[in-house]
Formats: C-alpha cells, sequence, structure tokens
C-alpha cells in the first residue's frame, strides 16, 4: 500500500510518499559528492571533520559558523566548498562599521530618471561567505536573521528572494574581545551546524609546507574549477530529502532534545545545574535534516543512530546555553552532550 502523508498545498488531503531512493540514485549522489570533496581535498590539508560537516550543510540546505583562531584555513575551507559549485559566489568582511544596508542592499536616487532604484547587496548570491561575523554590530547580525530563516530580504517594503541554493559560512575568532559583538542566541540558532576547527596533525601540518614549498598554496592557485553545478545541488538537496529516517530513530531524535532541557536529572545535579536552557524544537530539526545528508556523504539511503552520534557536537554545542558558572569552571558544552547521549538509551 502508498503510503500517504499530509498535502501542504490541499489542506486536509495527502498525497503519496516521496519513493525511497534507488542504488543508482544513491550511488550518483556519492559520485557528486566525491567531486567536491576532491576539490576541497586540494585547496585545503586534512581537517576531514570541516568538510564533513560543509558537505552536510549544503546537502542539508542549511548554514554553518566555523570557529577556531586565526590561520586555521576557516576562510580557505569556506570559499573552496562555494567555489566548487559553479554558483554565484560572495564574501563579506564583517567590520564594526558594516550596515545592514551593505548587507542586504537599499535604494539609490537615479538623477538621469529622477526614480529610485533597487540595489541588492552581497548577501544576493547563492554562497555568502561572512568572515569573523562577531565583528558585525548587533544590528547588521539582526539584518542577516531574515536572510538565514525566510531565504529573503526586505528593502523598503519590498520583497526580494534570493537564489536557489542559498548557504551562509560564517568564521569567527573566539580568543579576540575588541571590537567584536556575541552573536544573539536567536542567530546562532538558525546555523544548522557549529564546528569548531582543530589544529592540523603534524603530519598535515607537514603537508601544508609541502605544498607551500612547491606552489600549489601560491596565489595563483586560489582559483578553484567548479566541481558540480547549482542543478547538481539541487538534485542532492532532493535526493536528501527522500532519505529513510525510522520512527525509532526520530523517537531517539526527540529524547536526545528534550534531555538538554532537564540534563540535572538525567546527567546528575552536579553537571545538569550547568545548563541554563536547553535546546529547542529547532534542534530536533536540525538533526533530523543533518542525519538525512549524513547517510547520503556516508553512502547510504537510511540514517542510523551512528550519523545521530557523529553529528552531537556540531548540532548541540551552540545550542545549549550554559551558566556562568560553566564558563568559570571551563565545562564546555561538549561535556554536557556527551553526557547526554550515555544517559539517553540508543535504539
Amino acid at each position: 500500500m502508498t503510503q500517504l502523508r499530509p498535502d501542504p498545498t490541499n489542506p486536509g488531503g495527502t498525497r503519496p510518499a516521496a519513493a525511497p531512493l534507488s542504488g543508482e540514485e544513491v550511488a550518483r549522489a556519492t559520485g557528486m559528492i566525491d567531486k567536491v570533496g576532491a576539490t576541497f581535498g586540494s585547496r585545503v590539508v586534512g581537517q576531514e571533520r570541516v568538510r564533513t560537516a560543509l558537505l552536510v550543510t549544503l546537502l542539508a540546505e542549511g548554514h554553518v559558523l566555523l570557529e577556531s583562531v586565526p590561520g586555521l584555513a576557516k576562510t580557505l575551507a569556506a570559499s573552496t566548498l562555494a567555489r566548487s559549485v559553479s554558483a554565484h559566489f560572495s564574501r563579506i568582511q564583517c567590520t564594526p562599521d558594516l550596515l545592514p544596508s551593505d548587507i542586504i542592499g537599499t535604494q539609490v536616487y537615479d538623477p538621469r530618471r529622477h526614480e529610485f532604484e533597487t540595489k541588492l547587496g552581497p548577501v544576493h548570491a547563492n554562497f555568502v561567505l561572512l568572515d569573523e561575523i562577531n565583528r558585525a554590530s548587533a544590528k547588521t547580525q539582526s539584518a542577516l536573521l531574515e536572510a538565514m530563516q525566510e531565504r529573503q530580504t526586505s528593502i523598503a517594503g519590498a520583497v526580494h528572494p534570493l537564489p536557489e541554493p542559498f548557504m551562509v559560512l560564517a568564521t569567527q575568532n573566539p580568543i579576540e574581545e575588541e571590537g567584536t559583538y556575541v552573536l544573539p542566541h536567536a542567530q546562532m540558532d538558525r546555523f544548522l551546524i557549529k564546528e569548531v576547527v582543530d589544529y592540523p596533525s603534524e603530519s598535515d601540518e607537514l603537508q601544508v609546507l609541502d605544498r607551500f614549498d612547491d606552489g600549489t598554496l601560491g596565489q595563483h592557485m586560489l582559483q578553484v574549477e567548479a566541481a558540480i553545478t547549482t542543478s547538481d545541488v539541487a538534485e542532492l538537496q532532493e535526493l536528501t530529502r527522500r532519505v529513510y529516517v525510522d520512527p525509532a530513530i526520530k523517537r531517539y531524535v526527540v529524547a536526545l532534545i528534550r534531555a538538554t532541557r532537564d540534563a540535572g536529572r538525567l546527567v546528575g545535579p552536579e553537571l545538569g545545574a550547568y545548563v541554563e536552557i536547553g535546546a529547542s524544537p529547532r534542534g530536533s530539526i536540525a538533526f533530523f535534516q543533518a542525519a538525512r545528508a549524513m547517510a547520503l556523504v556516508q553512502g547510504r539511503h537510511y540514517v542510523i543512530p551512528e550519523d545521530i552520534r557523529e553529528l552531537r557536537h556540531g548540532v548541540l554545542r551552540h545550542r545549549l546555553h550554559l551558566s556562568f558558572e560553566a564558563l568559570a569552571d571551563r565545562v564546555a558544552p561538549e561535556t554536557i552532550i556527551d553526557a547526554v547521549f550515555r544517559a539517553v538509551p540508543t535504539p
């Protein structure tokens, strides 16, 4: 019997559920993903977790936040992914004096025609790199919320849809405080994944020097040949939406998210006291979307619990609001997340 699901275009009606992915479709998706991964590897040494986070975010139609100290190739990783797709790419260097109109656009008076003309800003691109997003003021950061969530901008009362696909790749430096602004929790929640970029291994750092020595990391090699097109990205995103998620996995995700809101009962009063606010239902949706993408990246047409566990830090580390005592005691959100995962039974 064909499974039915609600049809949003026909209130009260239903439509057939999407067909499961075939072996041929999974193989085609894997081929395209491997092409993007190879392009990424040609410019960025190591950083496998960053590569996976970027691919998952792209397939899940989300946005990604990369955080690390300077010099760990955050900007290079983000720009390489964007340029691996034959699409419109823009880079915005965030500064304290950046205005909302510098991002979304504004109206400019044309003296020849004696009328105002709308000039769209750099956010109207397929891939938008926001470098050092925490240097932008709160007013400018708020202008990004509509673009990231609604995928549109409003200029002088007119709504301008953003192109498809649309993805924000933001970077931030956690160690500098002068001239920076803390990202509002509401905006942090809009990022599907927050990835913390680690220092490279010794062998990876040696490979960086080798590439610099032979010229493959020189300025003349900054151009990246596109591996796939925007049509390919749209196809990958459509295939991702058809990845099968078992009801047991859905219940597992909901149990994990609800556990962050009652951490004291599950992980003990000592650790639980560090959590002021747990993850919202947007966290459940993020796990659901990202797990489907992770499964496809791994070459599967179905989600397994290991996909959820692999994504736990990236999906939850920016969605838990910890207390000042946690900061004072240097308790990382990953410590709380790992404790929650140990407490919730795996299906």
